[in-house]
């Protein structure tokens, strides 16, 4: 009994001799194959007896190379050698070790002409194979696609042989260019020859593999919805429907499909590496989808393309109802995810596409389908309208773009729920997959919709503020904590985070709101520097508008020209809060993961937090300098008297004392001022400017009453004495609700008057001290005077009068 023919063979001829009537046809084919035969017989026995030659010119050169490094070396090491030896150790000297050395660089380029010889011969079956694939798809037809035939299955075969072939020529080109960087003329040849052949391979295998999904029924008719009720007919899959014998037919194309991409994608990475590629990168089984698969996976975005066009048809009724259009797509996507799921993810496995997932895959393709069809139909028309768009209509077009914005936001949100659905993803790197299934991508091709956009986001925000600011209530600050509170309490109101911390206006509030809710939105943006464009243009600018009205109030009151009045403190007040609490939200912001690396340094809102420390710090000080100045104003006759008092606050022959004294009169008005002052700043300005403040204001009225003092020419009596920390006291009364020890804070008078209560011995005994240089420092640290130096103390002792 005969053994009967391969399969292999029996394809060929059931592909050859369909019909009697193509037997006429077998004497050319015979003369066809027996010169196809005779020209590989003749390329083979051309590559093996260059292979021959090739090999016995190696051995002979490395036998004489052997045996004349052999008598070098006995030659160096002093051994015997016979005269023969001598003879090929003078050959060698003659000929020179660079001889040798050019012998052995001649055999490695051997090596390397044979292994090119083998690229040439996996191009070469490689173009082979596809032109027998071309061949053979003319003779293919849709009715005989789902029938058990050989011809399917032999062109499947060669398929593989195709790719396999690309793999086998992808690891030689890999070895080759580690080996031989310089070698690109002959890597840029093959590569040239294979991307031929695999423009050819892939247009086939996608034909193929559209004929296969329309024989089983793909694309299903798609319900149309019933938008009254937005109720929807399930619709039959049929990739689930399948039989056995079909699903068999499916699951061999979608693998051939796969591998066929997967060599295209290596190709790719290989051809983007850099000279230090490794071999391990192109010979790898396992593929990361997220280097080369950007793009979706062929054979799942063959599956989108016939349903997107029939879904369109639905879409060009619904131009002015877009949500039907987000509607529809959701709900198509979601009807077919099981199947896809169930069917396909198998086979994804099985290919060996580590990481891909099928329902991802699926849900990015239906999300690019939208993408394409919104940037041909949909943002075009949005864009002219708001170009063309006069004041009127100004409203509709912005409230169209917000509209649709919003629309695509929770259409992203509910995508990327179908594709993660059953999946268990890492926090930190969810973000990252869902980046590349946002249909906020089309911004990335377009940049100018972009800034439509943002400008479009800007607009509204800055006409609801305008409106917010013209309600004076908007700017009024809280007053709820200007109560006399101690110590205790106090330091605990330094630790601010919410507006009514800072007692910053209800406006400033709206605007940090306003401002984080455009940058959620820009967060949909599928990267970093598509939301650093978007907030730049939009949030960023919306808070240095605001930033910019902040300064204009506080110049229009003109604190360093004009008197002080409530008024004026009240509105510089609010406005240094607003500032100070916006500071601290966008100091938030920054250590905020969402905002990181948004900005030059790191920070998206250095320049902003600049302007707004910058701001706080100008307005206080004037505040400050504008107080310092007023009591300069009012004090100016007082100071000038000090020292001169000499008992003329004295009632009849009473001996003066702190129990009787009285404050100054020239004094008490300065006072009364001030404490109405400080009560109103304490009143309006936050908790910690407050804290500054009235320590700046203490230490530069210290330093205003100290200086102005003629120390060493007057004379303090003590009555002098008396009335001076009489007055100084009732200072540091006003500043003794804040804190504990105010001393602290007016040093140089404190220090003066505890030089001016000392005994007449001990200040003639510090007064001589103070003449030594060497012990002055510390006769004056030992007294605890630790801010006035030994010239300054001895111009107060001296301005000591005892007895008086």
């Amino acid at each position: 009994m005969s053994t009967p023919p391969p399969a292999t063979l029996r394809g060929f001829l059931d592909a050859h001799f369909a019909s009697p009537d193509d037997l006429a046809a077998a004497p050319a084919l015979a003369q066809l194959l027996r010169r196809e035969c005779a020209e590989l017989d003749a390329s083979l026995r051309r590559i093996e007896a260059q292979l021959r030659a090739a090999a016995a010119s190696w051995l002979a050169r490395s036998a004489g190379g052997r045996s004349d490094l052999r008598r070098i070396r006995f030659r160096s090491t002093g051994g015997a050698v016979d005269a023969e030896d001598d003879d090929g150790a003078e050959t060698v000297r003659k000929l020179g070790l660079p001889a040798l050395v050019r012998e052995i660089q001649r055999i490695h380029t051997i090596r390397l002409y044979a292994a090119t010889l083998q690229l040439e011969a996996l191009v070469g079956n490689l173009e082979d194979v596809a032109f027998s694939i071309v061949r053979q798809a003319s003779k293919l037809n849709l009715s005989s696609i789902l029938r058990k035939s050989n011809e399917a299955e032999l062109k499947h075969a060669k398929l593989l042989t195709a790719v396999n072939a690309v793999r086998d020529i992808e690891r030689e080109l890999v070895r080759v260019s580690t080996s031989r960087p310089k070698w690109t003329s002959l890597i840029m040849a093959v590569d040239s020859r294979v991307e031929k052949t695999l423009a050819i391979l892939r247009p086939q295998a996608l034909t193929d593999y559209r004929a296969l999904l329309a024989a089983l029924g793909w694309p299903p008719s798609l319900s149309s919805p019933d938008t009254e009720n937005d109720n929807y007919s399930q619709i039959p899959n049929p990739l689930v429907l399948m039989n056995e014998e079909n699903k068999e037919k499916y699951s061999q194309s979608f693998l051939a499909l796969c591998a066929l991409q997967h060599v295209q994608a290596n190709r790719e990475v290989r051809q983007c590496q850099a000279a230090a590629a490794t071999p391990a990168l192109a010979d790898s089984k396992h593929f990361d989808k997220t280097a080369c698969l950007d793009n979706g996976l062929w054979a799942i975005d063959e599956l989108v393309h016939p349903v997107a066009s029939r879904m369109e048809y639905h879409f060009a009724k619904w131009s002015e109802q877009p949500e039907f259009i987000f509607t529809l797509v959701y709900k198509i996507t979601k009807d077919f995810m099981d199947g896809v799921d169930d069917i396909l993810q198998p086979l994804i496995d099985h290919a060996r596409l580590a990481g891909l997932s099928a329902k991802e895959s699926w849900v990015t393709g239906m999300v690019k389908m939208l993408v394409g069809y919104l940037e041909r139909q949909i943002f075009p028309a949005l864009a002219t309208s708001n170009q063309d768009q006069t004041t009127a209509a100004k409203p509709e077009v912005e409230s169209s773009w917000m509209h649709f914005n919003d629309l695509m936001i929770s259409f992203d949100k509910r995508m990327q729920l179908l594709a993660d659905s059953g999946i268990q993803k890492i926090a930190s790197l969810s973000e990252g997959l869902s980046r590349s299934l946002s249909v906020f991508s089309i911004y990335n091709e377009h940049p100018d919709w972009l800034q439509i956009w943002a400008s479009v986001e800007l607009s509204s925000a800055q006409d609801k503020l305008k409106s917010e600011m013209e309600d004076e209530t908007s700017w009024s600050c809280s007053d709820s904590q200007h109560d006399q509170l101690g110590h205790m309490e106090n330091s605990i109101k330094f630790l601010l985070s919410t507006r009514e911390d800072y007692k910053a206006p209800p406006v400033s509030e709206f605007v940090v709101k306003t401002a984080l809710s455009m940058s959620e939105r820009g967060r949909a943006l599928p990267n970093r520097g598509m939301q650093i464009h978007y907030n730049r243009s939009s949030s960023v600018k919306f808070l240095n508008d605001f930033f910019l009205v902040l300064r204009d109030r506080c110049e229009a009151l003109q604190l360093s020209n004009t008197a002080l009045e409530d008024q004026s403190l009240s509105k510089a007040s609010c406005a240094i809060n607003a500032a100070r609490y916006c500071e601290n939200v966008l100091r938030e912001w920054d250590e905020d993961t969402t905002f990181l690396d948004m900005g030059p340094q790191g920070s998206l809102f250095t320049d902003e937090i600049s302007f707004l420390v910058k701001l706080g710090t100008n307005y206080l000080e004037q505040i400050l300098s504008a107080i310092l100045l007023e009591f300069e104003d009012l004090s100016w006759e007082y100071v000038q008297n000090i020292g001169s008092w000499s008992g003329q606050t004295a009632v009849d022959d009473q001996i003066l004392d702190e129990e009787n004294a009285g404050v100054s009169l020239g004094f008490i008005a300065c006072l009364d001022v001030l404490t109405d002052r400080t009560t109103k700043l304490k009143q309006y300005l936050n908790s910690k400017d407050f804290l500054d403040l009235w320590r700046s204001i203490a230490e530069g009225l210290d330093y205003f009453i100290y200086s102005s003092i003629r120390w060493g020419e007057l004379n303090f009596s003590d009555t002098g004495v008396i009335q001076l920390r009489v007055d100084t006291k009732a200072l540091l009364h006003i500043f003794r609700p804040f804190c504990s020890r105010p001393e602290a804070f007016l040093p140089f008078l404190s220090e003066s008057l505890r030089l001016l209560t000392m005994k007449e011995s001990d200040a003639h005994y510090l007064l001589e001290m103070l003449t030594d240089d060497t012990r002055s420092n510390n006769c004056l640290k030992h007294q605890g005077l630790h801010h006035v130096n030994a010239g300054q103390a001895a111009k107060i002792l001296r301005s000591r009068k005892f007895g008086g």
